[in-house]
């Protein structure tokens, strides 16, 4: 099953695993809150699994799915090729987490790989990540919750409060408590602050 918010990524992901004789698409979604129903009706193998999309959000998504249904493997799907992303997503419970910007038959390799219940992860993203771990330092955004680390990213940006709001379906007033509380925990005063930030732990691009 495909879950993206963006129609023409559905369709090109199906017109590709059309092609592909082991794999057949059963099913789409918008929306992690279309994802969660879908799932429980169409019980499909492997769900591909956009992490950025508005509402509930891809990673919240994950979580759901995966305490419901152990039986379906999650390939977390973004254009994001940070740390804190992937991370993220397979805490939530995905099996797997695969970059946009891989080559087409990265994705059926992908696919077919947790559709075994195996592990796989993009290989770029996995030296990251690896680097990271020796290194130590980590970074800071990770202390934040899913939904905050959701505004985070959308304010360093540059959004608006209003236009966060709308994206995740929030009233103004809650957006504005997660990013009070975002400020305290990462210890930033203001918007360029936090755009200097995720730009550091590469979370946006410069």
């Amino acid at each position: 099953m495909l879950v993206d918010d963006h129609a023409v990524v559905r369709m090109g992901f199906r017109l590709l695993l059309q092609a592909t004789p082991d794999i057949e698409v059963i099913g789409e979604a918008d929306s992690g809150e279309a994802a969660y129903q879908r799932v429980g009706e169409l019980h499909p193998d492997v769900v591909v699994m956009d992490v950025a999309m508005p509402g509930m959000g891809g990673i919240e998504a994950v979580k759901r799915i995966a305490a419901r249904d152990r039986e379906v493997h999650i390939l977390a799907l973004s254009a994001h090729e940070d740390t804190s992303h992937p991370r993220r997503a397979l805490k939530a419970g995905a099996l797997g987490y695969l970059s946009k910007r891989g080559a087409p038959e990265t994705l059926i390799e992908a696919i077919r790989t947790i559709a075994r219940g195996r592990r796989y992860l993009d290989p770029q993203i996995a030296q990251r990540i690896a680097v990271q771990d020796l290194e130590g330092g980590g970074n800071p955004t990770e202390q934040l919750s899913e939904r905050e680390f959701e505004v985070f990213v959308q304010l360093a940006r540059g959004l608006s409060v209003g236009q966060i709001a709308e994206n995740l379906k929030l009233a103004p007033s809650t957006v504005g408590t997660h990013l009070y509380n975002i400020k305290q925990k990462l210890g930033v005063q203001n918007q360029s602050e936090l755009t200097l930030l995720a730009v550091r732990h590469g979370l946006i691009e410069p």
